[in-house]
C-alpha cells in the first residue's frame, strides 16, 4: 500500500529564515509594521501562516531583528570610523560618507526604523533609543572636538550634527538605483556638504 502523501503541503516552498526576514522588511517598509500581518508575509513566500513559525517567534520578534541588526551595523560602522580615522574633518567626512552610504544602499532599512521602532516592545525599544541617542551623541562629539581643537568655525555642534544626520537619512526617500547618481557618488557628495556645513578650516 502506498504511502499517503499530503500535496498541498509537498507542494509548499522551502524558505530560509533570511527569506522570512527580507519578505517582511519589504512589507513593513511599504505597508507599515500594523499594515503586515503574518499572513501577509507568509504569502509573499508563498507559505501557509503557520508555516513561518519554524523560523519566527512572533510579528515582534521580526521587527525587533530589523530594527536592533540595523541600528547595531551603524554603530559598527561609525565606531570603525573613529578607530581609524584621526583627523577631524577626515573624521566628519568619512563618518557622514558611511552614513550616507548607509541610507542610500538600506532604504527598507531606513523606513522601517524611522517609523516603525515605535513599536517595538520593551527592552528593545529602550536598547533601539538608546543605540540611535549614543551615535548622535558620539557624531555630536566629533563636530565638538574639531570646533574646540580650531578646525571647525561652526557655532553649534548640536544642530550641525543633526543638519548632516537629517540630510542623510533623507536620502532613503529618494536614491533610486536606476538613478542618474551611484549610492556612493551620493555619499561622497554628502560628505562634502558635512565638511563644509561644519566650516572646516583650511589646513
Amino acid at each position: 500500500m502506498m504511502p499517503h502523501v499530503d500535496r498541498r503541503s509537498a507542494a509548499l516552498p522551502s524558505v530560509t529564515k533570511v527569506e522570512v526576514r527580507e519578505a517582511a522588511l519589504t512589507l513593513f517598509a511599504e505597508r507599515g509594521y500594523h499594515g503586515t500581518s503574518l499572513r501577509d508575509v507568509a504569502g509573499a513566500l508563498g507559505l501557509r501562516t503557520p508555516s513561518l513559525y519554524a523560523h519566527i517567534e512572533s510579528k515582534q520578534s521580526l521587527l525587533v531583528d530589523i530594527v536592533l541588526r540595523t541600528l547595531e551595523q551603524v554603530v559598527a560602522d561609525f565606531e570603525e570610523v573613529l578607530a581609524t580615522v584621526g583627523d577631524p574633518v577626515e573624521r566628519v567626512r568619512e563618518a557622514t560618507r558611511v552614513y550616507a552610504a548607509h541610507h542610500a544602499t538600506h532604504r527598507r532599512e531606513t523606513l522601517v526604523v524611522n517609523h516603525e521602532t515605535v513599536h517595538l516592545d520593551e527592552p528593545a525599544l529602550a536598547a533601539a533609543q538608546r543605540m540611535r541617542r549614543e551615535h548622535e551623541h558620539a557624531f555630536r562629539q566629533v563636530i565638538s572636538d574639531g570646533k574646540a581643537a580650531g578646525v571647525f568655525t561652526v557655532d553649534s555642534p548640536k544642530l550641525a550634527s543633526f543638519a548632516i544626520l537629517e540630510m542623510c537619512v533623507s536620502i532613503a526617500r529618494w536614491f533610486n538605483d536606476d538613478g542618474e547618481v551611484t549610492a556612493e557618488a551620493v555619499a561622497r557628495q554628502y560628505s562634502d556638504y558635512a565638511v563644509a556645513l561644519v566650516g572646516a578650516t583650511p589646513a
